[in-house]
């Protein structure tokens, strides 16, 4: 499926009809999530669900929550930008993984986490009454648009709320990112998130060296 073309024809739908629907979208950190919310947010009226148990460690997830506050508090956008903090629970994370610790990364261990994230935010999208829930996760050029869809469409069809499919890298807007992160200074991890991508991150530090 062509998620650009599919997602390209709602915004218009949208535009042409004058409604904003409200969007949960669950937000990896602040860099990635730049380009999402200055892309959509003419488009919906946008709350970011910061919800990532798999971020290690603590004071990593602290910086990571407090500029992901930050950007939102900064960005001069058309319709409203509201954030909401999920549960730091670190042993559901780490209970998801069990098993699966020796993965390299980008495997079936990430697949469980990027589930893991995503019917949290399902979940809370139902309850919140949202119109529909999205991830941030598609900007990266490491992630598997087509494995992180087919994860969003099936949460849509247990809770009950519209996925909005989409491959956030195209139109350059991986490339967006990296742009609006400078022009923030941003602070920009050498790492997914989880304690096993950080040590192969640092793997690939000493390989180089």
């Amino acid at each position: 499926m062509n998620y650009q073309r599919e997602l390209d024809m709602l915004l218009a739908k949208l535009e042409k009809s004058g409604e904003v629907p409200r969007l949960l979208l669950h937000s990896c950190c602040a860099p990635c999530s730049s380009y999402v919310l200055e892309y959509l947010s003419d488009y919906f009226e946008i709350t970011v669900f910061y919800y990532n148990p798999n971020i290690f460690p603590e004071s990593e997830y602290t910086k990571r929550i407090l500029e992901q506050q930050t950007l939102i508090g900064e960005m001069q956008v058309k319709y409203p930008i509201s954030f909401l903090a999920g549960h730091y629970d670190r042993e559901k994370f780490y209970k998801m993984a069990e098993g699966l610790e020796h993965l390299k990364e980008g495997g079936e261990r990430c697949l469980k986490c990027y589930e893991l994230r995503l019917r949290e935010s399902a979940q809370i999208a139902k309850k919140g009454g949202f119109d529909y829930f999205t991830t941030t996760l598609t900007i990266s050029p490491l992630k598997n648009a087509d494995r992180l869809n087919e994860i969003g469409k099936k949460m849509e069809e247990e809770y009950g709320v519209t996925y909005l499919q989409s491959d956030f890298k195209k139109k350059n807007g991986y490339k967006r990112s990296i742009e609006l992160s400078k022009e923030f200074n941003l602070y920009r991890q050498d790492y997914c998130g989880c304690e096993f991508s950080l040590a192969e991150a640092q793997k690939r530090r000493n390989y180089e060296k």
